[in-house]
């Protein structure tokens, strides 16, 4: 999804190229899960459920689960595999253990229009949303075209880490519309700070 596409107050991105990374965009420029009602916008954003799926069960209890997570990718995604290194192990061993609950299940039900429409089979729980985010994380560290497009964007001070799937794997920045739009009128500023001079 792009920019602007989550509920306006609470500034969610999803633009990293899988669900997993925005998850990990959740703590810039602040920490952004501080609220069940901002969890529920996130998973419902991210696409992890249909739009319109039930998340009132939601409980304050999954906040600190989904940061733990969120803690536990950063790890991966940041850190090359260094074999004995227990931060990382640590790390892996608690996304592939999160990865083992059954995700939510989907089923194809007909809409008034007679089209199929997704659904899930009843409300999903925190353990099965857990598990779609770690299974990502999972596919994501073990496909190594994936991995080697990992970036980390070169925005001033951005930790925000995306997969580059632009043509030539050049993509700079985590949004063109962000960190693009304040590297470009930093450059102008500059130009013309020396063309005044």
């Amino acid at each position: 999804m792009a920019l602007g596409t989550a509920t306006a107050p609470y500034e969610l991105r999803f633009d990293a190229g899988r669900i997993c990374l925005d998850l990990l965009s959740t703590t810039h420029p602040e920490e952004r899960l501080d609220s069940v009602d901002v969890l529920r916008a996130w998973i419902t954003g991210s696409g992890l459920v249909p739009p319109d799926t039930e998340l009132a069960h939601a409980d304050p209890g999954w906040l600190p689960a989904f940061r733990e997570l969120r803690g536990q990718i950063d790890r991966l995604v940041r850190c090359r595999p260094k074999p004995g290194a227990a931060a990382y192990d640590l790390a892996l061993a608690r996304v592939n253990e999160l990865a083992c609950a059954a995700p939510p299940a989907p089923r194809a039900v007909c809409g008034e229009d007679g089209r199929l429409l997704r659904r899930l089979d009843g409300p999903p729980g925190c353990a099965a949303l857990l598990a779609a985010v770690a299974r990502d994380a999972v596919d994501l560290l073990t496909d190594p075209a994936a991995r080697a497009a990992l970036r980390q964007c070169e925005g001033d001070n951005c930790p925000i880490v995306y997969l580059d799937t632009s043509r030539g794997r050049r993509r700079r920045w985590c949004s063109s519309e962000v960190c693009g739009n304040r590297e470009r009128v930093a450059r102008h500023r500059r130009r013309a700070a020396l063309a005044r001079a």
